[in-house]
């Protein structure tokens, strides 16, 4: 089957719905959900999106982290990946239920928004393999926080139940309140661990190349790491827990998947309409043969035109070079 990766991806988004009905049915008959049942749901999703997203990385050469669509697809796959561990170690058949929730609603909502898709960046980490370790590092991190935003809302679920004595129904399925906290725990330090160390591999390339460094992103991605660190921090020392640890996890989670908007866009700025201007590369690749003379050097992926094509003003016009798609010179087949 030939399909296309946001084909593959839509696919993954229904197996995860369909976890999440199949846990909503089992919870209003007061059945327990079936972890193996939950489980092979979510897996199959999984893997779909994973072959998706393999696709999608063939086509942009590389990560596929390059718009908000991606972003969301790329922290999606981290959340359930990191599930069908700690599901199967905990046992915790309600957290895929969960889980199989989040995983659809992100996938489906970047799905569903095609401006987010609107524009696919080309090989946006050039030869860097750290930068790009350090993108991928940074969202996956971001997957852990969103399993610890669902594990927090198990947690107030179960202060909920124990305030109003609910006993049966779907709160009979909740885990304790003991192994909740644990699971927070052990997710909040996960996740803090991962994301120091993305924030520690992109300080070594933004100390190297300051002139690359955007604002926006800086404080955005600091401000999160900060936030993540000090609410640690504070659950460590015993001065924050309970409750207000699970809504502080809760709204960080929500200031995160905010964050993600402004860090995508201020990595890139629109051509200029400015003959002069430098090419900047943001769409599907385009074939341009040249008649007659020899491209100054490869150009797969080039991020801009470091100085004119010998053929610019004799063979091709100098509108092609200024829109906003990226240039693809076949060096061996020239007419």
């Amino acid at each position: 089957m030939n399909f296309a990766d946001r084909t593959w991806l839509w696919i993954a988004a229904t197996f995860y719905l369909v976890g999440f009905l199949v846990g909503t049915i089992a919870l209003l008959r007061d059945r327990r959900q079936s972890l193996a049942v939950t489980y092979i749901i979510v897996s199959a999703g999984f893997l779909l999106q994973t072959f998706g997203l393999y696709l999608r990385g063939l086509e942009v050469q590389g990560c596929p982290l390059g718009n908000t669509f991606e972003l969301f697809q790329f922290t999606a796959w981290s959340a359930t990946a990191l599930y069908l561990v700690v599901g199967v170690a905990f046992r915790l058949s309600l957290l895929g239920y969960f889980t199989s929730l989040l995983s659809a609603t992100l996938t489906a909502l970047s799905l569903a928004i095609p401006a987010w898709d609107a524009t696919r960046r080309i090989n946006i980490f050039g030869d860097n393999p750290w930068l790009e370790f350090h993108a991928a590092l940074a969202l996956f991190s971001y997957g852990v926080f969103a399993l610890l935003a669902l594990t927090s809302s198990m947690y107030l679920l179960f202060n909920y139940r124990l305030k109003h004595k609910r006993l049966s129904g779907f709160f009979a399925f909740l885990p304790s309140i003991r192994d909740l906290d644990a699971i927070g725990l052990r997710l909040l330090s996960v996740g803090v661990s991962l994301l120091a160390a993305s924030l520690a591999l992109g300080a070594v390339h933004w100390l190297t190349n300051m002139e690359t460094v955007n604002t926006t992103k800086l404080i955005a991605t600091i401000g999160i790491g900060l936030s993540y660190s000090i609410t640690w921090i504070l659950r460590r020392t015993g001065k924050l827990f309970g409750q207000h640890l699970a809504w502080v996890c809760i709204i960080l989670f929500g200031a995160a998947l905010i964050s993600i908007a402004p860090v995508t866009s201020s990595r890139y700025t629109a051509p200029s309409a400015d003959s002069s201007a430098p090419l900047q590369p943001l769409a599907r690749p385009v074939d341009v043969l040249c008649r007659g003379c020899q491209p100054p050097h490869d150009t797969i992926g080039m991020a801009r035109k470091t100085r004119p094509w010998p053929c610019e003003s004799a063979h091709l016009q100098p509108r092609t070079f200024l829109s906003r798609r990226v240039v693809r010179i076949r060096h061996s087949q020239y007419l």
